[in-house]
């Protein structure tokens, strides 16, 4: 038995960008950034990195993600890694890794006006996960 699965926990860095494909299916590209921190050994310096990931969600989940996260929003992302070459518009061969959403929580506090710390102030529908944590 295989298994591709990724967990994220992190930052929306940019608005989710949505479109149409000629098929008729709905995708949605994001970037969530994740940071760490370690100190390191000989120095004893405190270091922190940051690493960026391309998000990919479809259908539904996608449609829920345009319309409830922004940027800045704290979110939790399972999904799988994919790797896919292209060919870009110069004509030079590319490749991607990114990762396809099964699932997203949105994470953050919500205010008295029942808006998310990100600002969105719609109201969640049933089925979206919506956690109050404390950071």
């Amino acid at each position: 038995m295989d298994l591709n699965k990724v967990t994220l926990i992190g930052n929306m860095v940019r608005e989710p960008e949505s479109r149409s494909l000629r098929t008729g299916a709905h995708i949605t590209r994001f970037s969530l950034a994740t940071n760490y921190a370690w100190q390191d050994a000989k120095t004893k310096a405190k270091k922190e990195a940051v690493d960026f990931h391309n998000i990919i969600a479809w259908g539904k989940l996608g449609d829920i993600v345009q319309q409830y996260v922004k940027k800045g929003s704290k979110v939790y992302v399972e999904g799988r890694l994919r790797n896919r070459s292209y060919v870009a518009k110069d004509g030079a061969k590319r490749s991607a890794t990114e990762i396809v959403a099964d699932n997203m929580i949105m994470l953050g506090h919500r205010t008295a006006k029942g808006k998310t710390a990100a600002g969105s102030d719609k109201l969640v529908k049933e089925d979206v996960d919506v956690e109050d944590i404390d950071e």
